[in-house]
């Protein structure tokens, strides 16, 4: 039964909730005792996610299309504002599947389409999504988290360094603009590839997977010496799990939904 205390809990929202660093931002934060509202697309992975956590009081799961406009995003806020809860943190992890090939390959309208698809959805969830967060009662953060291939050209994938590096100098421009409204935005920027069920069998044994990539996204919800930096490098140390652990490990759910296999055998 939730309690009217319960439901003036600040909570965090998580966008992308149904990919493999959503699905570990979820993780990290209903086992650090965060509210979770998980807002993702209909599908396998959303129905995973509430599998998994279904003992989890926390969880509430929003099903809804991707952001590509001020449209979709303001549908969203409203959806969100409805519901009551107060939001103390949005956690952003959305993007679209990678597309090998070089640019010069490409016609120039094909890089014009991924920064309508990847870069386009981040300012207008902000813009929708940072009022929310300023009525909060609390500090309140907006984390948008970045790959490993926005500080260097990647051949073959420049369409990703080329999108990746146009967040991170969103994001310096939103920590600048939300601090009159009073929330800290900041990128998480993970710099090495993330392991998930698709690329298990060739990943690096340093590759972190997507719990350890949300506990270091969750990690940025304390006010430490890094408040005033707009972009944080994925480090290992902020990765450990709390000394309370409330939620399961989950990984055996992702694998299962990808249809992949572990350690050389399906998942059951």
């Amino acid at each position: 039964m939730t309690t009217m205390k319960d439901a003036l809990t600040p909570g965090a929202l998580v966008l992308g909730a149904s990919g493999n660093v959503g699905f570990g931002v979820v993780g990290a934060l209903l086992e650090a005792g965060c509210p979770v509202l998980a807002v993702g697309r209909e599908g396998p992975r959303m129905s995973a996610l509430a599998e998994h956590f279904e003992d989890e009081p926390g969880l509430q799961l929003l099903h809804s299309p991707c952001i590509h406009d001020d449209r979709g995003a303001a549908r969203l806020a409203d959806e969100v504002r409805e519901r009551g809860r107060p939001l103390r943190a949005v956690f952003a992890s959305i993007g679209t599947p990678l597309q090998a090939g070089r640019l010069l390959d490409r016609p120039a309208s094909f890089l014009l389409e991924k920064l309508e698809a990847d870069l386009i959805p981040h300012l207008a969830a902000a813009r929708h999504l940072l009022p929310l967060l300023s009525e909060s009662q609390t500090a309140a953060n907006y984390v948008l988290i970045g790959g490993p291939y926005a500080e260097r050209g990647w051949s073959g994938y420049g369409h990703a360094s080329v999108t990746g590096a146009a967040m991170r100098m969103l994001t310096q421009v939103l920590h600048e603009e939300a601090q009159t409204m009073g929330v800290r935005v900041q990128l998480l920027s993970v710099d090495k590839p993330v392991c998930t069920p698709e690329n298990a069998v060739n990943a690096c044994a340093e590759w972190p997977n997507a719990l350890a990539v949300g506990r270091s996204a969750v990690s940025l919800l304390s006010r430490s010496g890094r408040a005033a930096q707009s972009i944080v490098t994925w480090s290992a140390h902020d990765a450990k799990p709390p000394e309370q652990t409330l939620a399961r490990d989950f990984e055996d759910a992702l694998f299962a939904v990808a249809g992949a296999k572990r350690n050389g055998r399906a998942s059951a």
